[in-house]
């Protein structure tokens, strides 16, 4: 009978004692089950409903219309001279890319408790799955974005589309890694206290109207501006009505400073979501 000690294994599980280890070998070896986690995500929002994907742009339309019954026939707020459905679908469309990526990655502890406990695979895929899946929806409700464009530039409607469109993929790419990051920190959290998911809920409405959503930059009072700059996101969805519609402020400085943030939060929210996972087992 062979010692147990000189048995050669195809895989040893250790421990994590790097708070920043991320293992993107591994994460490589479960592309299969990424793939699977996203097709779930996918599949399950839609699933036994009656439009079904149609969704996808059922919500953003009724979004738009309320936005442009609300804010712009009753309040009065003024879009910089960009029909109202082209700027608010643009704002709805990031906003909820972000929105969405942060939701559901700060409750992936919860979402995933049976299993996490159950088998190993590399946990960072399942916040992964959300951000990806997360970036198709992005892209579907992108594409009904960019009908509604075209239909106003072929009514003659003056839209000023530059260069400035070759930052988009950019500004994807921050957005995901703003939300992913501040999902991963608040991940600590809603695995301890599941009431907290709520109160994120509500933050985030509350951090959509501290933002250029609905409004353009242009019309904030200077005493204000402070509170807007400070906000990442405010810069992400002015550079992309930059982008797409040719309004918006939009720097290098604006940039480099959403940047940043964004490298911090996720660097934090990797840190904080490895430890976590280490201690996860004994919260639930």
């Amino acid at each position: 009978m062979n010692n147990p000690s000189e048995t050669t294994w195809d895989l040893v599980i250790t421990p994590r004692r790097n708070l920043f280890d991320i293992r993107f070998r591994e994460i490589r070896e479960y592309l299969d089950l990424l793939y699977l986690f996203v097709k779930r995500d996918i599949v399950i929002v839609y699933k036994q409903t009656i439009f079904g994907p149609i969704w996808y742009f059922i919500q953003p339309l009724m979004t738009m219309l309320v936005y442009i019954v609300v804010f712009s026939n009753i309040a009065r707020i003024p879009t910089d001279g960009i029909p109202p459905p082209v700027f608010y679908l643009a704002g709805i469309v990031m906003w909820n890319y972000f929105n969405d990526c942060f939701r559901h990655t700060s409750d992936v502890f919860y979402q995933n408790s049976a299993i996490f406990g159950k088998i190993y695979f590399p946990r960072i895929i399942t916040p992964l799955s959300k951000v990806i899946s997360g970036l198709i929806q992005f892209l579907i409700q992108s594409g009904l974005f960019m009908l509604v464009l075209a239909w106003y530039l072929y009514r003659g409607v003056d839209l000023q589309l530059g260069l400035g469109i070759i930052l988009i993929p950019y500004l994807v790419l921050l957005m995901a890694g703003l939300g992913m990051g501040a999902g991963l920190i608040f991940s600590a959290l809603t695995a301890k206290y599941r009431d907290l998911k709520f109160l994120i809920s509500f933050g985030m409405q509350l951090l959509m109207y501290a933002t250029p959503v609905i409004y353009p930059m242009s019309i904030i009072p200077e005493k204000y501006r402070a509170f807007i700059i400070w906000n990442p996101m405010a810069h992400i969805i002015e550079g992309f009505k930059y982008a797409v519609l040719g309004i918006g402020e939009i720097s290098f400085i604006s940039m480099l400073y959403t940047t940043t943030v964004t490298l911090i939060v996720l660097v934090i929210g990797i840190i904080v979501f490895n430890k976590t996972e280490q201690t996860f087992a004994d919260m639930v």
